[in-house]
């Protein structure tokens, strides 16, 4: 994994708690903040998963 992946996936893991919170404690900003990260994360996770995909790629080809 590289670390956009890692960091995607905590943000998304702390959008998701904080999203949570906003509903105990019934914030509706809380947890619009909480699907904001977790939406973040989403995306930043896709980009790792994107570079990872395009590093293996070049192995790919590299060693073919």
């Amino acid at each position: 994994m590289n670390k956009d992946q890692v960091k995607g996936a905590a943000k998304d893991i702390g959008g998701k708690i904080q999203e949570e919170a906003g509903k105990l404690v019934g914030s509706k900003e809380q947890e619009a903040k909480g699907l904001k990260h977790q939406a973040e994360g989403k995306v930043q996770k896709s980009v790792g998963d994107l570079k990872a995909a395009a590093v293996e790629l070049k192995e790919t080809v590299r060693n073919a």
